[in-house]
């Protein structure tokens, strides 16, 4: 068995692109756990403050500052 003079360097280059290969991916799952890590899935709402302690629907909207001016007692509208 005579082996050519570039099997050798076949090798290590085969080797050296696998490498490469690996380290990107390792690269990509950091980046990705960390995004993960700081986007939770928290989120904000725009609810009135307060409104969870309030007995009912309508104390909650009376007692809201927003909307003191636009509730109308004649044309109460709740949505689920």
């Amino acid at each position: 068995d005579i082996e050519s003079p570039t099997a050798g360097t076949d090798v290590a280059v085969i080797g050296g692109v696998i490498a490469a290969v690996v380290f990107v991916l390792i690269c990509l799952l950091v980046v990705m756990v960390r995004y993960m890590y700081r986007h939770k899935g928290t989120y904000h709402t725009n609810e009135a403050k307060g409104t969870e302690f309030a007995e009912s629907a309508d104390a909650a909207l009376k007692n809201d500052p927003a909307l003191q001016e636009a509730v109308d007692e004649s044309k109460k509208e709740y949505f689920i």
